[in-house]
């Protein structure tokens, strides 16, 4: 393998930052439950309070939360790096979070970066030499790396070595660093995409659930408090019922309900029916359904009796594409039973039924 001389040039101290879209060429809808991060939320600022910093205000994942403080009392105690860890699970569950929550707990420094950002060989060294005993490297998106960069973290993981070839043609030598002791977190919405001598040097591998509606209360309470908003226990409840059990989602609603109220001059204690309004605004219905989820249900039964479909009919009848249609908006339908797929096609169930009529 060939590169290029090596910059030493340093990343910032705390964690290097990009945004978890770079070197993606697929649009994605910009719909308020859209699972991946806006824009905005794509960049992580430790300062702005909402994510947690420590294990026990970690809300929720209490199995994860058990197991990796386990492994960092551990590190701790022996004095060594935590071991590495993949984290997969649906988008929004809080995998950068436990990143930094990790971090923080073990009190070294935090460097962040996705996998499409790593197009070269130079990026992944220039992160590698610069990092610091016992620090902590996450990726996001893990399973887009490259197979060049992909063989270069084979040695970094398991021997803590980096094997380069400098120079061209007659001129070329092996040169082999040496790295200190540092713990690669990565994570994936795809742990099945991952190839099996990457997967197999993760020490740790853990998935991340849905929310319960408890835990969910919980979050949009705490994130309520932080950003100074005043909530009935109602309001909250419409909240959490609404956000799919994804904290990002639930986090984002409420913001949305905050701009309604202070817009509206009913800031002061926001209540239920206020929820329902700011809600339905952005057309999401108390069970988490927007209206691209309402127009596939609708178009199902109205016009097909319930199914089945097959999934270009649908996406040719709703102006949708066939990929955004089985990837974006199918996945909850079929975790809420609102939706089957069959070998002839899309159906719908007796629950989708009932809550047609209902909105009705």
């Amino acid at each position: 393998m060939r590169l290029p001389t090596l910059s030493r040039a340093g990343y910032p101290a705390r964690m290097a930052i990009v945004s978890s879209n770079a070197g993606s060429s697929k649009p994605r809808p910009e719909r308020v439950l859209d699972t991946q991060p806006t824009p905005e939320e794509a960049t992580v600022r430790v300062d702005e309070g909402l994510r947690p910093r420590k294990l026990a205000d970690y809300i929720g994942q209490t199995e994860l939360k058990q197991v990796l403080g386990i492994a960092v009392q551990a590190a701790q105690g022996r004095g060594e790096a935590l071991d590495h860890v993949l984290l997969y699970g649906p988008p929004g569950l809080g995998k950068t979070t436990m990143a930094l929550v990790l971090a923080e707990e073990l009190g070294v420094q935090c460097r962040i970066t996705s996998a499409p950002a790593l197009e070269r060989p130079r990026d992944i060294v220039g992160l590698l030499v610069n990092l610091q005993p016992r620090d902590l490297l996450f990726i996001d998106e893990i399973h887009r790396l490259n197979r060049v960069a992909e063989e270069l973290l084979y040695p970094a993981m398991e021997d803590r070595r980096l094997d380069l070839t400098v120079g061209k043609g007659s001129t070329a030598r092996s040169r082999t660093l040496d790295l200190p002791p540092f713990t690669l977190v990565g994570a994936t919405t795809r742990a099945g995409s991952l190839s099996s001598p990457l997967r197999d040097r993760f020490g740790l591998i853990q998935r991340l659930e849905f929310y319960s509606q408890q835990d969910l209360e919980a979050i949009v309470a705490r994130t309520a408090d932080l950003l100074q908003v005043s909530l009935t226990p109602e309001a909250c409840a419409g909240i959490a019922g609404s956000c799919r059990g994804t904290p990002r989602i639930a986090n984002r609603l409420l913001r949305r309900v905050r701009d309604v109220a202070s817009v509206q001059g009913q800031d002061e204690r926001i209540d239920a029916d206020l929820v329902t309004k700011a809600l339905s605004m952005h057309r999401v219905d108390h069970r988490g359904l927007d209206a691209a989820d309402r127009r596939l249900l609708t178009f199902l039964m109205e016009q097909h009796g319930g199914g089945p479909v097959g999934l270009e009919t649908l996406a040719a009848a709703l102006g949708e594409d066939p990929t955004t249609l089985e990837a974006v908006v199918e996945p909850f339908l079929l975790q809420q039973g609102l939706l089957v797929r069959t070998p002839r096609g899309r159906m719908l169930t007796d629950a989708a039924r009932i809550h047609l009529t209902e909105a009705a």
